[in-house]
């Protein structure tokens, strides 16, 4: 999935010639906190709402303190996973897209990111969730794999969270099947510690809400 696909259809730009209470305007409008300045399709940079008030730009053209804006931007061929590096990276709630002669062809939100990764890895299929416990030296995914296939069940996604300074590791699956009780005893026998199930759909519908808080706190917006 390239950053191309991920322009979002809502989310306008601003001339440099416009005051800094436009930006915050549009900004209070589309619940984000940075506005893609844009003069004649030519890309400028991003004005963020701290330094509009930071530089008092409330009543004064952004263009007063233009070089002051964050130039920060990916081009359009660029895979969404660059895309979120860079963006938790510097904090953004907006990114620019330019093409290959650096024209600006629009924007990437916060909210379209977390939405297409919802879609990217399943989020919303119909199947179970497992969590698995382990240390990362044992981590094997053709292990894994072997065993969730030879129970008829097929991985539509996959996430490890490793604790940080320690060697524990969380491989979670989401899964085709609801039921998976053949599949729990499979990896039972292989002395897999099964750390979470989830199977419910109100269960999943919580569990993805929180993936989905966590995700939004990772990006400190």
């Amino acid at each position: 999935m390239l950053a191309e696909s991920l322009i979002s259809d809502v989310v306008p730009s601003i001339a440099s010639s416009e005051k800094g209470q436009k930006a915050l305007s549009c900004m209070d409008v589309y619940r984000v906190s940075h506005i893609p300045v844009v003069n004649n399709s030519n890309y400028v940079g991003l004005v963020s709402d701290k330094m509009i008030y930071d530089l008092d730009l409330i009543d004064k053209p952004i263009e007063t303190e233009i070089e002051k804006l964050n130039t920060t931007h990916v081009h359009k061929e660029q895979h969404i996973f660059e895309v979120a590096i860079l963006m938790y990276k510097l904090k953004l709630s907006v990114i620019a897209v330019l093409d290959t002669e650096h024209y600006y062809l629009g924007a990437i939100t916060l909210y379209d990111l977390a939405r297409r990764f919802a879609r990217l890895f399943s989020l919303q299929e119909i199947g179970g969730v497992i969590t698995l416990e382990m240390n990362i030296n044992d981590y094997s995914l053709a292990h894994i794999s072997q065993i969730v296939e030879s129970n008829d069940v097929k991985i539509l996604s996959m996430f490890l969270n490793r604790e940080p300074g320690t060697s524990n590791l969380d491989v979670i699956l989401k899964l085709d099947k609801e039921d998976l009780s053949p599949l729990i005893q499979a990896f039972m026998r292989y002395d897999y510690n099964v750390k979470a199930v989830y199977l419910d759909h109100t269960m999943l519908n919580d569990l993805y809400k929180d993936r989905f808080d966590q995700f939004m706190k990772f990006m400190n917006i």
